[in-house]
């Protein structure tokens, strides 16, 4: 199984927020993204005060989740059908690195239902429980 992100998951830039896979088990993986300050976002969200989305911080988790998804048998796209619980600690600045860990909780024919948490410096800044489909 391949740890380049890219070949797990259809993404590409723009709309990629993972840079790299730190360490995946069977249950579990640990990802990254170095948040540039570059990213097209930040020019309206805020100009004067760049903060990286919450969504796209959500967005990154479900990447994390379909990279683990990946290594599960079976081929398919891996599509977000539940979001609960998602609780925003801080915010994300440019020039942070964000840590993801995404547990897969339970899998039921082709829905895992994952509960994620990113990081920064160590510091909480997202925890969300999500399901996806793989289609």
């Amino acid at each position: 199984m391949s740890n380049v992100v890219t070949d797990l998951i259809p993404q590409r830039a723009p709309f990629l927020f993972v840079d790299k896979i730190i360490e995946r088990e069977e249950s579990t993986i640990t990802t990254s993204y170095q948040v540039t300050g570059e990213e097209d976002f930040f020019r309206g969200h805020f100009p004067t005060n760049p903060i990286m989305p919450g969504v796209l911080l959500q967005e990154a988790l479900f990447q994390t989740g379909a990279c683990l998804m990946a290594s599960s048998n079976g081929s398919g796209l891996g599509v977000v059908t539940k979001v609960s619980n998602a609780r925003f600690k801080s915010m994300v600045k440019p020039g942070d690195e964000l840590v993801m860990q995404v547990t897969l909780v339970e899998q039921l024919d082709n829905a895992f239902f994952f509960k994620g948490k990113t990081r920064v410096n160590g510091k909480a800044v997202v925890g969300i429980e999500f399901t996806c489909a793989k289609v």
